[in-house]
């Protein structure tokens, strides 16, 4: 019989790429790990990574035994994780999750003590990047974003939503004075986040009807977090988020603006989770601790 843990190590050298990173991560040498795979190549006579001395790349072979390789893996886990928790159990193991910078720190990072206090047999790798990843190569269980979601093939489960808020720094008031309508936006310096056009057209809902005034300023960044801090020093009107801007409005850093005509457009803030993963005692409760989060905020 092939050797459970030879088929995990070449699964996470597929994810990573890298012996030594798996070895890293499994406890074992880089060498160890690479003769795991070759014992597995020989189990079933086939080449399933091709070895250069820049990378490693998966065979044809590879690429088809990587597919059933982690169907095995998930349905053992899947198994025991059942009888576990059929017996009374706590959740437990380990539990990927990914999300952007700006949730993570504003809204994620604070709530995470909580969690490992409600479940103390998990443990936690959080990955945090705006570029968009691809949660089934890189075996992430929990992919949470915030807006619209492309079509995909991962279960999608909502959070929640995030609204936004038009604000700018008392300072920034005190010289520039304070917009009464939409249409003084055009005569005030607006920070605009980059990468995002759709984002230079402030929506506003003026006699029932959605109108967009196109702002435009001196300063843009493809980061939410240095515009919400360019906008607290007093550099400018800021469209932010509501959990990103909530401390600040909280505490008088920044004012809302136009509240009664700004349309506030919430976005969903959804976990995106891998199918065969979605009913695991371990995701389950990390997915059930964020909705409830989510809700109670």
């Amino acid at each position: 019989m092939t050797d459970l843990a030879d088929i995990a190590a070449f699964v996470r050298t597929a994810e990573l790429g890298a012996f030594a990173a798996v070895g890293e991560e499994l406890g074992m040498t880089a060498s160890g790990v690479s003769r795991a795979v070759s014992r597995l190549e020989t189990r079933i006579g086939a080449t399933l990574l091709h070895r250069t001395t820049r990378r490693l790349t998966l065979t044809q072979e590879g690429e088809i035994y990587l597919g059933h390789a982690r169907q095995i893996l998930h349905m053992i886990e899947a198994a025991e994780a059942e009888v576990s928790h059929a017996s009374g159990g706590a959740p437990r193991g380990h539990v990927r999750i990914n999300t952007g910078t700006a949730f993570a720190r504003y809204k994620l990072v604070p709530s995470l003590p909580r969690l490992q206090a409600a479940h103390p047999m998990l443990s936690l790798d959080l990955s945090v990047t705006d570029r968009r990843i691809d949660p089934i190569a890189e075996q992430i269980d929990i992919t949470i974003r915030v807006g619209p979601l492309s079509d995909s093939d991962l279960i999608a489960i909502r959070l929640g939503d995030v609204r936004r808020v038009i604000a700018a720094s008392p300072d920034y008031l005190a010289r520039h004075g304070r917009p009464q309508r939409p249409s003084d936006l055009v005569d005030h310096n607006c920070l605009a986040l980059a990468g995002f056009s759709r984002l230079d057209k402030w929506p506003f809902v003026l006699g029932g009807r959605r109108q967009t005034v196109n702002i435009s300023g001196n300063f843009r960044s493809d980061n939410a977090e240095a515009l919400l801090e360019m906008a607290m020093a007093g550099a400018g009107i800021i469209r932010v988020g509501d959990f990103l801007g909530e401390g600040a409005l909280t505490d008088g850093r920044l004012v809302p603006l136009l509240v009664e005509t700004h349309d506030a457009d919430p976005q969903p803030i959804t976990a995106l989770v891998i199918p065969e993963r979605r009913h695991l005692p371990r995701v389950a409760a990390v997915v059930d601790f964020l909705r409830e989060t989510m809700t109670a905020h």
